[in-house]
């Protein structure tokens, strides 16, 4: 399998290489394992669907053909499946390599990496103290979400990893030709593995497996990672502060969260036994990572008396512990009796030890922990260490430093109207639902006034809502209180919605002397509850009670906004206008009432759902990210391509800090004009004037969106622990935004990347002019980024292979089908003319071709697809062989796309 048809310039020839390497590889693997057969069934339908996609009108049909005569239609989709596999590994290495060619090049720092931005600090006149000030203030905290359409198992993970290795081991200029053979055999090796291996197995997923599957990130690159991000951010200061840029104290910079096992929104597999099951996963887990790494100092730090001196308070600390444990000190083999860092070592991790047992012996809590690493990194530095395993000690440091005793934060996340259903039934009140806000926010004050719990009626929602609570409150007892993160109210709409969170913390005994020890975060998510969150927000921080809650949370609140909903109900460009202008108005607020806020971004990993990058999010709302602190969620797809790999991953944390501390220091000025202004406010009107008159009112929409696109499928597969819809589905409202995404991308229309922002633009030109349009684009990172988006997404587009999805409905051009296909013509139309291009992606030779590289590889499974959807509801959704296969071609075309929902 490969392809030598699309260009390749001479800085991507590495690329190319390993593309060709990797395909060859593959079809050996196919030939091998599945025989001749479906070797040239993949061959020709390939090359079939290359000269289609050259202009051969008789392509096409051949390949159909092609398709119809398949004798193993599930190893055929697999074969292209696999083959996207390995190609996705091979893009993601060379960025590898292309980032280590431009710093071997000299050509100066890279863009958007720390370097840049730290030059640009200094040539802003920010000095020492400044600069110690801002990291000082800057909070990185990524927050990964179990995601219904992506969940690779771990052993395809840890397959993934190896094949990546091999692929950067052959960078290596001096390997020999028998090294070079080698390699190749081990990457078969792992190909052939991956082959063998089911990729996505046919029992749905458990919250546990998600759970798996995020440690595999936190655990087997993350951990690894931290230490070295730290070390490019110091060697950055020193490069362009020069040696006084030593006096610069790191602080803990980047921390991570979960809402894996506590997102309870729409999901009842959620409890508070998952919420404390995977806390104590996270524990158990880093714990044991921190003894395997003392470990190796045990092995590394072999000093011996009287050769070294150590500290006093190192000495304190091991006869203290020896005392603890003496079991421990009676095993320490004689020729250890003077190696006073080995000593401690052991002793730290039979503490540890008892810190995974609860025992009596064990650490009180993280900084404990940190306190003994610290003790030992300053006696090495003090006595002639430095060179001698500190490096190593100050590793696991920082790591203790992020990690603490928790890995990773667990968000608990629950619908507001589950709150308010649970609080009713406990107050016995009948109307509850039924009343108007103003006398549900009375009597919740009247209650948390005198927050003693009623006599709890016989309900399992009301149970489980306050176990949950409980869970918490039993959690920040036996782990930390930092293992707990915000409780995320989902539809929030009213203060009430907030306040009624903390009535039932209180009810359930999550108190702390006459406090609530939670951060309660609204979210905020559709575009009329964006529009009023400001006023929510107000109302809110002047009510006593939650302001008394404010002062014991040392006046720090966290608002999430949702990319999602938004999205979904109105459109790409009405979405984003009305999370730019609730980001302002939000902050405004919290400045009035001297609220110190973080906003958390809930991003999605696709275009329409907020996908994209961290610096051009910072440079469209620079005031958003002032305050050095930037909270957002990583799902799906997107955690393997920014966390995937060690390298990429130091990367994407090197583009998240590198925009957040520019924007802090005020060096992004927004450059927003006030008639800009009212142009984003003409563009985002129109749009979602004309995507709500397609996707809400037009009469036929919700049948022509089942039948258009593989939704019955996505409904029933087998991957996430939570269902598809919040409730049970009665249109395109209750449907998440997920597999709503998902189901367009599939088919190809990509309808939610770009829907509506023609109208918008267009209504833009007419009255702003056109001049002014295109200044604006040129000027304001905020609608660049926009056009850019939706650019993207047109480009992701065929409508092509999705006129075939369109014929599903029974018709040979269905009317919906043309209004989406001369909506997309005057898309592409009106963004070619506003950015003087002459194709879309014009100045990403990257993007555009990396989509015309994989599309003759996605049509197969595409056509494959529509033919089986045609089959499968045909037989009334009842052959579940068909389902299966149906499912391998969704997961082949998302391998492809690189994209699920």
């Amino acid at each position: 399998m490969n392809n030598r048809d699309i260009y390749f310039p001479l800085k991507d020839a590495g690329l190319r290489e390993d593309v060709g390497v990797l395909g060859a590889l593959v079809g050996e693997v196919i030939e091998e394992q599945a025989g001749e057969r479906l070797f040239e069934e993949v061959e020709t339908s390939r090359r079939a669907a290359i000269r289609w996609r050259q202009g051969d009108t008789e392509a096409q049909q051949e390949l159909r053909d092609i398709l119809t005569e398949v004798e193993d239609t599930g190893s055929f989709v697999r074969a292209f499946s696999v083959f996207f596999q390995v190609v996705n590994l091979a893009e993601r290495v060379h960025r590898i390599r292309r980032r280590r060619d431009y710093l071997r090049s000299g050509s100066g720092p890279q863009p958007g990496g720390v370097d840049a931005a730290l030059q640009q600090l200094a040539s802003a006149g920010v000095g020492l103290d400044d600069l110690q000030g801002l990291l000082d203030r800057i909070c990185l905290f990524p927050v990964f979400t179990a995601h219904p359409t992506e969940a690779t198992r771990r052993s395809i993970l840890q397959k993934h990893l190896r094949i990546a290795r091999r692929l950067v081991e052959r960078l290596d200029p001096t390997l020999t030709p028998l090294e070079a053979r080698r390699m190749i055999a081990r990457l078969r090796g792992e190909i052939t593995a991956l082959w063998q291996t089911e990729e996505h197995p046919e029992a749905r997923r458990t919250v546990s497996d998600e759970s798996e599957h995020i440690l595999f990130y936190l655990t087997e690159i993350l951990y690894r990672v931290v230490p070295p991000f730290y070390e490019a951010i110091r060697d950055s200061i020193m490069s362009v502060y020069g040696a006084q840029g030593a006096q610069i104290r790191l602080p803990t910079l980047m921390k991570f969260g979960s809402w894996v096992g506590a997102d309870m929104d729409g999901n009842p597999n959620v409890t508070a036994d998952t919420v404390l099951d995977t806390l104590r996963k996270h524990r158990t887990t880093i714990l044991s990572l921190y003894r395997r790494e003392l470990e190796g100092l045990y092995e590394q730090l072999t000093q011996s008396e009287p050769q070294v001196c150590t500290t006093a308070q190192l000495r304190d600390i091991t006869t203290r512990y020896e005392s603890m444990f003496p079991h421990v000190s009676a095993q320490f083999p004689a020729r250890h009796a003077r190696m006073p860092y080995r000593r401690i070592i052991r002793l730290i991790q039979a503490r540890l030890t008892a810190t995974a047992g609860a025992e009596d012996q064990r650490y009180k809590d993280a900084p404990s922990f940190i306190q003994d690493i610290e003790t030992i990194a300053t006696s090495l530095r003090e006595n002639g260490g430095a060179n001698a395993g500190l490096f190593q000690v100050e590793r696991l440091l920082r790591r203790a430093q992020t990690f603490q005793f928790h890995l990773a934060s667990l968000d608990i996340r629950q619908d507001s109207l589950v709150h308010r259903d649970v609080i009713g039934r406990v107050l016995g009140d009948t109307t509850w639902m039924t009343r108007s806000p103003d006398e549900r926010t009375s009597t919740l004050l009247d209650a948390l006034a005198n927050p003693q719990a009623p006599s709890l009626p016989d309900d399992d929602d009301v149970r489980g809502t306050l176990a949950v609570l409980q869970a918490v409150r039993l959690a920040r007892s036996e782990i930390g209180p930092d293992c707990i993160g915000p409780y995320i109210v989902s539809m929030s709409r009213q203060p009430e919605d907030i306040l009624g969170v903390l009535l039932l913390a209180a009810w359930s005994g999550l108190v702390d002397g006459d406090q609530i020890p939670l951060d309660v975060a609204p979210l905020f998510e559709t575009v009329d509850d964006l529009v009023a969150a400001p006023n929510v927000l107000d109302a809110l921080f002047t009510n006593d009670a939650y302001r008394r809650h404010l002062k014991a949370r040392e006046n720090q609140q966290i608002v999430m906004i949702g990319y999602s909903d938004s999205g979904k109900d109105d459109g790409i460009a009405a979405a984003r206008w009305a999370l730019h202008e609730a980001q302002s108005k939000i902050l405004a607020v919290a400045r009035r009432h001297d609220v110190e806020l973080t906003l958390f971004h809930g991003r999605g990993g696709t275009i329409s759902r907020g996908g994209g990058t961290v610096d051009q999010a910072v440079a469209a709302a620079p005031e958003a990210y002032a305050s050095g602190r930037l909270r957002l969620t990583e799902q799906g797809e997107v955690i393997n391509q920014r966390y995937g790999l060690r390298d990429i991953a130091e990367r994407s944390a090197e583009q998240m800090f590198a925009p957040v501390v520019l924007a802090s220091s005020g060096a992004l000025e927004g450059t927003q004009q006030d008639n800009w202004a009212a142009m984003a406010a003409t563009i985002a009107t129109q749009s979602r004037k004309t995507y709500r008159a397609l996707v809400h009112e037009e009469t036929g929409f919700f049948d022509y969106f089942r039948s258009a696109t593989p939704i019955d499928v996505i409904e029933r597969m087998r991957i996430g622990s939570r269902p598809s819809s919040r409730r049970t589905q009665h249109g395109i409202r209750d449907l998440r935004a997920i597999p709503w995404v998902f189901a367009w991308t599939q088919s190809r229309h990509v309808l939610t990347g770009w829907y509506g922002a023609a109208a918008g633009l267009e209504a833009a030109v007419k009255e702003h002019g056109r001049e002014e349009v295109m200044a604006a684009i040129a000027q304001w990172p905020f609608l660049s980024g926009l056009l850019s988006d939706v650019e993207t997404d047109l480009a992701s587009a065929d409508l092509e292979i999705a006129s075939a999805y369109a014929r599903l409905t029974g018709q040979d051009t269905h009317p919906i089908f043309r209004q989406i296909e001369k909506a997309h013509e005057q898309t592409v139309q009106i963004i070619l003319e506003l950015k003087c291009a002459d194709e879309l992606l014009e100045h990403d030779d990257v993007l555009r071709r990396s989509i015309r590289l994989r599309n003759p590889y996605i049509d197969p499974i595409s056509l494959l697809q529509v033919d089986l959807l045609r089959q499968w509801r045909a037989g009334d959704h009842q052959d579940d062989d068909l389902l299966g296969l149906l499912v391998g071609t969704v997961h082949g075309i998302s391998q492809g796309l690189q994209n699920t929902g």
